[in-house]
């Protein structure tokens, strides 16, 4: 059993999450080290009491400002701490059971990266004009921005060197223990790149996971041209929420189709809230956020619950340069400083959470749509060996879901939980 077929996942945004300052960074020379990683180490015990068995990790890397643009792969934020503050987080999470996957932005760097400061001071004929893409037609040089980001500047995977860096990377954390990378905007890089590099990285640790980060397409194709063990289940997140907001269950019907023949192929990471989305619970209420993670934990897949939403934290996507700072909120000094009441979500999450984890050949399942309505759904879905969860949905008279393996079950019913209304703002 590899570590995919086992993970349960709590998804942490370390800046966000740890209220280090995100902006207004440009000059950092005077800022120092802070040391606020210890406080994370604080929390594991709140992950490993949900069931997890890995901590997924956002960017701690040295950047200008949210993390995604990076400046040095090769140091830990300063507003997250340091090295030795890394090295305790990962020793403290291992020793508790937690493998521990980092983010690895290696589609683009930030725009004052010493690459790009470096090829713009050289110029068209420079020794780092080829690392990174720069339109030189103006003379002097304009870096391009990765999707309309100014501050996002794309490295050139043509370039051998740059492969060299993701390696060198990849190899320098795995060797201080962490256990997988999840490679964001993965589906910008030529998956010839993946292949080269992941080869390189697994000829020295052979059970690395690498996840990438993938939003449409055809999931089992995308991961085998790029030999990656997993990527990210966007299609069924979506019908998770919408099919709830729209009172349609035939929309997650389909998608459950749909996710079933991609995990023929492929383990997907799945999910119902990370970093870039809504909350669950601020999209379709505390009933809705209960359905969705009852679909998360009984389907195949490696799930990841984002830190927060085993509370039903609420934050909505903004704009402009804060957009994301409602979904990524600071987290209270302790779990025990949370409000109370979120802590029925929490038990929730334990209940589910550890039916998965009593049933461990989901992750592999092969599920099937038995019956369905625009307000209700009921699915199997299947081991190898005969084993079978069936899930019952409803939405009316109120919400509700019966998950159960024999006489293995876990209900829940808005009624008599108190969280009467319709799904969305229940």
């Amino acid at each position: 059993m590899t570590l995919l077929d086992s993970a349960i996942w709590w998804h942490v945004y370390p800046l966000g999450a740890l209220d280090a300052p995100i902006r207004n960074r440009q000059d950092r020379n005077d800022q120092g080290v802070v040391h606020r990683l210890p406080q994370l180490a604080g929390w594991l015990d709140h992950a490993v009491g949900l069931g997890c068995s890995g901590l997924l990790l956002g960017p701690v890397f040295d950047s200008t400002a949210h993390g995604y643009d990076t400046l040095d792969h090769f140091r830990i934020d300063p507003r997250l701490g340091d090295e030795a503050d890394f090295d305790a987080l990962v020793g403290a999470a291992v020793g508790r059971g937690l493998a521990v996957v980092l983010d690895g932005v290696f589609n683009h760097v930030g725009r004052h990266h010493p690459w790009v400061q470096r090829a713009l001071a050289e110029g068209p004929h420079g020794e780092h004009a080829g690392l990174v893409r720069i339109d030189w037609s103006t003379g002097e040089g304009r870096p391009y921005g990765w999707e309309g980001a100014g501050d996002l500047v794309p490295l050139n995977h043509d370039d051998p060197r740059v492969a060299d860096l993701v390696v060198e990377v990849m190899l320098h954390w795995l060797r201080r223990g962490v256990a997988g990378w999840r490679l964001d905007v993965a589906y910008s890089v030529p998956s010839w790149f993946w292949g080269t590099v992941l080869a390189r990285v697994r000829s020295e640790f052979p059970e690395v996971v690498f996840i990438g980060e993938v939003i449409h397409g055809d999931y089992a194709a995308i991961a085998q041209a790029g030999t990656l063990n997993s990527v990210t289940g966007y299609e069924l997140w979506k019908a998770s929420w919408s099919a709830l907001a729209d009172r349609n269950l035939w929309e997650l019907a389909w998608a459950l189709e749909r996710h079933d023949a991609f995990s023929a192929a492929v383990t997907l990471q799945t999910f119902v809230g990370n970093h870039d989305v809504d909350r669950i619970a601020d999209t379709v209420g505390d009933a809705g956020a209960a359905l969705a993670l009852a679909v998360l934990m009984t389907v195949a897949g490696s799930p990841s619950i984002y830190y927060g939403d085993e509370h039903a934290f609420r934050g909505r996507k903004g704009s402009g340069a804060g957009a994301d700072d409602p979904l990524r909120p600071a987290l209270p000094a302790t779990p025990a400083d949370l409000a109370p009441d979120g802590w029925w979500m929490y038990r929730l999450h334990q209940d589910l959470v550890a039916f998965r984890r009593r049933h461990p050949w989901l992750s592999h399942a092969r599920t099937r749509v038995v019956g369905k309505d625009c307000t209700w759904l009921t699915y199997e879905s299947r081991g190898p060996e005969d084993q079978v969860v069936r899930v019952e949905l409803g939405l009316d008279p109120h919400a509700r879901f019966r998950v159960y393996a024999g006489d293995d079950e876990v209900g829940w019913d808005a009624r008599a939980a108190g969280r009467l209304g319709t799904v969305v703002g229940a």
